[in-house]
């Protein structure tokens, strides 16, 4: 208990966060962890199980979905390559504009989830990380504080691996707070995208 409260205080004193139990095993970030979505999420339109199935055998309407999907698309160009694919379609409006809502869909969602299980190999890193600098934080109080002069001969050595670890965590950190934010921006794009479609049906 006593190494526990040194390492505590030497963590504290140095800046270093302690890491709170997580809500979700090894999800550090602040929005509640949804490990992939349904079409349901975003899409009120026609049920696109046979879309999603299906829509690779369009290729007009899978090139179309592939290049909506691609963030190098602006959301401002979503509109034109929409109408310029809905004004020659006939009574399969609905069915082809379904099919890209299914390629979009299976492609943002696909690169969320890739994003969501990164986070989780990132975060399960930093925890390991943290544990270690936990146990360095506590050595360093404990040979401070120990009578035992020939203690302190690794004192130099492990307070600079302990300087050089937080360090680490903490870029690692404001890296990981920027990656929290990608799987909601995937999500905001999805649901623009399937409006735009709905809008067209």
């Amino acid at each position: 208990m006593t190494r526990v409260l040194a390492a505590a205080a030497v963590l504290a004193a140095l800046g270093l966060p302690a890491l709170a139990q997580p809500r979700e095993a090894d999800w550090p970030c602040p929005q509640r962890k949804v490990s992939t979505l349904g079409p349901g999420a975003v899409w009120t339109g026609p049920d696109p199980t046979r879309a999603l199935a299906e829509w690779g055998d369009d290729r007009v309407a899978a090139r179309l979905a592939q290049t909506l999907a691609s963030r190098r698309t602006p959301l401002e160009a979503v509109d034109g390559l929409l109408d310029g694919f809905a004004k020659d379609l006939g009574p399969d409006r609905a069915e082809r504009l379904t099919r890209v809502f299914a390629g979009v869909f299976e492609g943002l969602n696909g690169e969320r989830d890739k994003v969501v299980a990164g986070i989780d190999r990132y975060a399960r890193g930093q925890r390991v990380m943290a544990e270690r600098i936990r146990d360095e934080a506590g050595r360093i109080s404990e040979i401070k504080t120990s009578p035992d002069a020939a203690a302190g001969k690794d004192l130099a050595d492990l307070e600079g691996r302990f300087t050089w670890d937080r360090r680490i965590f903490q870029e690692r950190s404001q890296s990981l707070n920027f990656v929290c934010e990608v799987p909601t921006l995937l999500e905001q794009r999805l649901g623009e995208i399937a409006r735009r479609i709905q809008a067209r049906l």
